[in-house]
């Protein structure tokens, strides 16, 4: 019962990371900030998107909560301001739009001239973003022990995986969903991300103001 229960949690983790990673999101800009590419060196760059994007969502994990303390942040008002940040970027999603947090006009016109996109913009802060780092910090604060913490860490890495398999996999599959198709699954993240988001602020304001609970 217990491992049923611990399953559900990690599921319930990893579908919170994947929605707010949105790599599906990513195909387009991915395809545009490297139009110019040879095969394979989109196969490079995707690899070392999806590298840089792990290694600082597991950093986050294992330092996000020192930083907190560090700048004096309670955890519930980071659940709160996070839980903001995410349904902001969930509204975007319904709306078939990239979040500004994610990716600015400003940034995409810079990135056009850059000779290496893998790590800026791509990894961060296209995927791993403001709302990514926020959700895996809140995540490895429910994490009780160092198993936990690891789980959490396996998860990240099978979230990274998908990364890099849809990255790899960009150019048949935009081609196969075409901006309608990718607007639909981004429709359906977006849904799951606000009830994620929603669900961080409520906890988060529970303790802030516990005469709401």
């Amino acid at each position: 019962m217990y491992a049923d229960l611990a399953g559900f949690h990690y599921l319930k983790v990893f579908t919170g990371i994947v929605s707010v990673l949105n790599p599906l999101g990513a195909i387009p800009v991915f395809l545009g900030l490297t139009s110019t590419r040879s095969s394979a060196e989109r196969t490079s760059i995707a690899s070392v998107t999806a590298l840089s994007a792990t290694l600082i969502l597991i950093l986050a994990a294992v330092s996000g909560e020192a930083i907190l303390d560090f700048f004096g942040i309670s955890i519930a008002s980071f659940r709160v301001g996070g839980g903001i940040l995410i349904l902001l970027m969930a509204i975007s999603m319904l709306h078939a739009k990239t979040s500004h947090a994610k990716h600015s006009p400003d940034e995409a016109k810079e990135a056009e001239d850059m000779e290496s996109v893998a790590v800026v913009p791509l990894a961060v802060p296209l995927l791993a973003g403001p709302g990514s780092i926020s959700t895996v910090i809140v995540y490895s604060h429910e994490a009780k022990n160092l198993a936990e913490l690891l789980a959490l860490g396996m998860v990240i890495m099978f979230a990274g995986l998908i990364i890099w398999t849809v990255l790899r996999l960009a150019v048949p599959i935009g081609a196969r969903l075409g901006t309608t198709g990718i607007n639909i699954v981004g429709r359906l993240l977006g849904l799951i991300l606000a009830a994620i988001a929603i669900e961080f602020m409520a906890a988060g304001l529970r303790v802030l103001f516990p005469a709401l609970s």
